[in-house]
């Protein structure tokens, strides 16, 4: 150490300062699990440990390469700002791997017990220890992380919600992660829109295979394969690169679009296809489209990737949508109503990715600020994603919104029929109509089955005494509302 410790006695004044330490990196541990969850903490963030502060800069080891580059690219930022709000003075963080007899005495990451353990400032001073052993990298870490990228450990089959548009994906990727190389299964090309789960399954067929402890797995993208392949040639070391990508039992490469007008690396892409599936190896792809409407790709690689089985992830229907969201909200801990669940379902249709991504920032809301997650919570925090479209909205359109949300028949708007399961949905869409319309009373009330204006005066006078009333009608037509103007 430099500057203060000039002085002091070296030993005893680093064994305090590493006292100090520990009790810091035990509460920004319990911080990180706490935002990223037990899982994630344990696969990447248990295995730092803490090294020196050198002025304003604290380094901090992981034992791999790998690990020291996933948790930078992933946790430095975050990492920075934990420290610096738990010791102002230290403005930055240096991640670095830990090399085996060094100096220093690096914390290790779980902080609770550095701190139990930690030597006091009474404490006689002692020779700096050498640092443990590190521990046994991931798995899916060892597995191929010389050329793939890691697996997320939060993709899994268990994760992944089930329903009528990707089924059969789900299906045919479970047949591969349980018997890879099964025949009319080699290569599996998953193919859809972008955030329906190809990448997800893709991760959760690594898992699987990796939890087995029975073959080695390769997952990257096109890109990084694309990268790869220029670096062996400016490297002179293209064949190492083959060797490395033909002795996988499995290669997954995600978004293969992306080699559409490189024909070079298509070319190299369509070798150690052929290498790997002659050989018995599972390949597994991705892209947007299926094989035959990849305009841009080699005809012969259209069709080797077309010999296997081909499956598709349709766009998400609305019951898949809410139960992706239930799924989500139930792991977070946070209380989130299922009217606004059904708010963001119906708002988010296109891409499951952008709606989890909506729930997580209620949810970061929710716990950040401690607020009840609430229909107008939901508008203010979301309000970039759900900002409502300038278009008109119909009177037929409010009719049928609401005779779906009421479960009544869309004729019954302009019946007769008096009863209150008829009467209270019809009140409801004039009310709507008068709000989200331009229409005069007289034209609405035509709607309706040529009601008379006072008719419809009423509705609007009776529902607005209602919303005060009672908070759970309120929230229904507020619902419909945000709904129609979405």
């Amino acid at each position: 150490m430099t500057g203060g410790l000039e002085g002091y006695d070296a030993v005893a004044e680093a064994n305090a300062q590493k006292s100090v330490l520990a009790i810091h990196w035990s509460r920004i541990c319990e911080r990180l699990k706490a935002e990223v969850g037990e899982v994630e903490y344990r696969t990447w963030l248990r295995q730092i440990t803490v090294g020196p502060v050198d002025e304003d800069e604290i380094t901090l080891y992981l034992p791999t390469r790998f690990l020291r580059d996933w948790v930078r690219g992933q946790y430095g930022d975050r990492l920075g700002t934990l420290w610096n709000a738990e010791v102002p003075a230290i403005r930055r963080v240096e991640l670095q791997v830990a090399r085996p007899g060094s100096a220093s005495a690096p914390l290790p990451a779980d902080g609770a017990a550095a701190a139990a353990s930690a030597v006091s400032e009474d404490t006689p001073p002692q020779p700096a220890a050498a640092p443990a052993p590190a521990p046994e990298e991931p798995r899916h870490a060892e597995v191929r992380s010389d050329l793939a990228a890691p697996l997320d450990p939060r993709f899994t089959f268990d994760t992944f919600v089930v329903g009528k548009p990707n089924e059969f994906a789900y299906a045919c990727a479970r047949r591969v992660a349980e018997r890879p190389s099964s025949p009319g299964f080699n290569p599996l090309f998953l193919y859809g829109g972008v955030g329906l789960g190809k990448t997800h399954l893709m991760h959760a067929i690594g898992a699987e295979l990796l939890r087995e402890g029975k073959v080695s797995v390769a997952y990257m993208s096109a890109e990084k394969f694309m990268y790869r392949f220029i670096a062996a040639i400016r490297s002179q070391s293209t064949m190492e690169f083959k060797e490395q990508l033909r002795s996988v039992d499995v290669l997954m490469i995600d978004d293969l679009q992306f080699l559409i007008g490189k024909d070079n690396t298509q070319e190299e892409f369509f070798h150690t296809f052929n290498a790997l599936v002659d050989a018995g190896r599972q390949i597994v792809v991705s892209a947007d489209k299926s094989p035959s409407d990849l305009s841009g790709l080699e005809d012969r690689l259209r069709t080797r990737l077309g010999c296997g089985m081909v499956a598709d992830i349709h766009a998400t229907t609305f019951e898949l949508r809410i139960s992706i969201l239930e799924a989500k909200a139930s792991a977070s801990g946070v209380v989130v109503p299922a009217k606004v669940l059904e708010f963001l379902a119906h708002k988010i249709t296109s891409n499951v990715r952008e709606l989890e991504g909506a729930l997580n920032r209620l949810i970061a809301h929710a716990n950040l600020f401690g607020r009840p997650v609430t229909l107008e919570a939901t508008q203010d925090v979301l309000h970039d994603i759900l900002k409502a479209h300038d278009r008109r909205v119909t009177i037929e359109e409010i009719q049928r919104k609401v005779a779906e949300h009421w479960n009544i028949r869309l004729t019954d708007m302009s019946s007769a029929r008096r009863a209150r399961a008829v009467a209270r949905p019809r009140q409801v869409a004039m009310y709507l109509a008068k709000q989200l319309t331009s229409r005069s009373l007289p034209e609405i009330g035509r709607k309706f089955g040529n009601r008379d204006h006072t008719t419809v005066m009423h509705a609007v006078t009776r529902v607005t005494e209602l919303m005060e009333q009672d908070p759970a009608f309120a929230e229904d037509v507020e619902l419909l509302r945000r709904m129609l103007e979405s």
